[in-house]
């Protein structure tokens, strides 16, 4: 296949790949070329929306990364999943849809992403959206005529997951319809990119539907290992597949969409990053960028426990003849425990008066479960829930660096959590927000007692040393490749071009200038989606 040639090579079938090849194509007259390193999507556990538990550390649908020993998290190392399968992350993720609020946006407009404001996404988000819910009389509705579902599965979810809302209501808390709504702070049921009972990843909502144009081509199990020069400009990327090299040519450009984690490592790999780094390595500098690869964020969140006294999920799921139940019954319509998504309940809250914005997003889950370092998720047998506080947006910025010269080579993610002293004391204030929360009436009687560590008996050392010991990734990393004002801060410019570079964007997470207070799934793909505009005007213009 060497000699392949199109008008748009997009890297990585994943959350913005998908979006970009759909969008770019619409119109007929382009050629379109994506190239996924993983392969089929085509998983049971993939598609079920309960099977998030069976993926996320299977090695044939992710890259299954390990992060460097963590100092701030007392030098433990973090397992980093990102999808290697077409759909990327967005087909082994909790399927939860947040938007962001709109101060995130708004930010990333001061940080130099100029037309990136709260009020130019939302309209993106508009369009993109297919909204189903309850309509009038309570009966099922859509609202919008995007491409990607967003669902209300709340009529699904365990009744238990109602109980939380009661809680919200003792904290002073807004219960509230839609966490993506114009008025976002409280707790609601989350929205899921869920079908029909189906799981509806960015390639089934974007990718699938562009493929049958006939101008969109897929490419699987292919590793793009450099992106090929003229001078200082993109015309191309070499990959390799099942053992061979080919190289593909772009007529108008090469758009990186690898994610957080591979696409400042395929930059550096090509010539593109900190020079001091590219010439450890052996690598010749075609520019010197010193932000490729710097400035990562991700959400960390700390999770406890509690055995219930009332029946939860897991007296449906943590046996045997329950989890047989619950797969009959979603093989005979597709409905059932195993439909909806883990993350039920949740939203964003201010921990204390002094906070301006909500800067805490929960999830109250109406099970307990482990997540084993080998094999699969584990429901527990008896009756339990859990609840957990992600701080929405950390100020300690981390690095990814390729390891070797090698394209294969995982590169060296280095997290750096807790670096600040503010980073610090949110981590304190969202273990007290838990223990406000379990302290209230409504949680007090349903805790029978603590699974593992009580944040209702720790003092605030304790909880800052606990956080440490347990505090987890989301898997939210961004920002490695950001948007701003020129080289000297950031990667990319608004229009998600390299600086310096022609030919050649970079459209995925790790273009975020700031990480935004949520999941970060749903801004990824809005992300791409009004990219593609951007560049679709600048072919216009040229």
């Amino acid at each position: 296949m060497t000699g392949l040639e199109f008008d748009y090579i997009i890297v990585g079938a994943g959350s913005a790949g998908c979006v970009l090849a759909d969008r770019l194509s619409r119109d007929g007259r382009h050629r379109v070329l994506v190239l996924e390193a993983g392969g089929s999507d085509n998983r049971f556990w993939i598609k079920v929306p309960l099977g998030y538990g069976f993926t996320f550390r299977d090695p044939r649908v992710t890259w299954a990364y390990m992060a460097q020993p963590d100092p701030g998290l007392d030098g433990r190392t973090a397992y980093w999943p990102r999808g290697r399968v077409v759909g990327g992350s967005s087909s082994i993720n909790a399927m939860a849809y947040v938007r962001g609020l709109a101060q995130d946006f708004d930010d990333w407009e001061s940080a130099g992403a100029r037309g990136w404001g709260w009020s130019a996404v939302r309209d993106t988000y508009a369009r993109m959206e297919q909204r189903s819910g309850p309509g009038p009389g309570g009966r099922p509705c859509l609202r919008g005529d995007g491409p990607l579902r967003v669902s209300d599965l709340s009529a699904g979810m365990h009744p238990f997951s109602a109980r939380f809302f009661d809680a919200a209501r003792d904290m002073g808390w807004p219960v509230i319809d839609d966490m993506n709504g114009d008025a976002p702070e409280g707790l609601a049921y989350f929205a899921s990119t869920v079908k029909d009972g189906v799981r509806c990843s960015a390639a089934d909502a974007f990718l699938k539907p562009a493929l049958k144009r006939g101008n969109v081509a897929l490419i699987k199990d292919a590793l793009v290992e450099r992106l090929v020069f003229e001078g200082r400009r993109v015309t191309g990327v070499r990959y390799a597949q099942h053992g061979r090299q080919h190289v593909a040519r772009a007529r108008a450009e090469v758009i990186l969409s690898a994610g957080a984690i591979n696409s400042p490592q395929l930059l550096q790999l090509s010539g593109l990053g900190p020079a001091a780094l590219l010439r450890g390595h052996g690598i010749e500098v075609v520019q010197d960028l010193g932000q490729v690869g710097s400035g990562l964020q991700d959400h960390l969140a700390i999770t406890f426990g509690f055995a219930a006294t009332e029946p939860t999920l897991n007296n449906r799921l943590g046996r045997r003849w329950g989890q047989g139940l619950a797969g009959l019954r979603y093989l005979l319509s597709r409905t059932g425990p195993l439909s909806v998504p883990v993350n039920q309940v949740g939203g964003f809250v201010r921990s204390g008066g002094a906070q301006a914005v909500p800067d805490m997003q929960l999830y109250c889950n109406p099970a307990s479960y482990s997540l084993p370092e080998r094999g699969v998720a584990r429901v527990d047998r008896g009756p339990g829930f859990i609840l957990s506080a992600q701080p929405c947006r950390p100020t300690s910025r981390g690095t990814v660096r390729i390891a070797a010269p090698d394209p294969t080579a995982a590169p060296e993610i280095t997290p750096n959590s807790l670096a600040t002293e503010a980073d610090q004391a949110q981590a304190l204030r969202a273990c007290k927000l838990v223990r406000r929360l379990a302290e209230t009436p409504t949680v007090a009687a349903l805790i029978a007692s603590p699974k593992g560590a009580d944040v209702r008996t720790m003092s605030e050392d304790e909880m800052l040393a606990e956080f440490r010991a347990r505090a987890a990734t989301n898997y939210h990393p961004s920002c490695t490749c950001r948007m701003g004002r020129n080289a000297t801060d950031s990667v990319l410019d608004a229009r998600l071009r390299v600086h310096g570079i022609a030919g050649l964007r970079v459209v995925d997470a790790s273009a975020f200038p700031n990480i935004t207070s949520g999941n970060t799934n749903a801004p990824t793909m809005m992300l791409a989606m009004r990219a593609a505009e951007l560049i679709v005007e600048d072919a216009r213009r040229a």
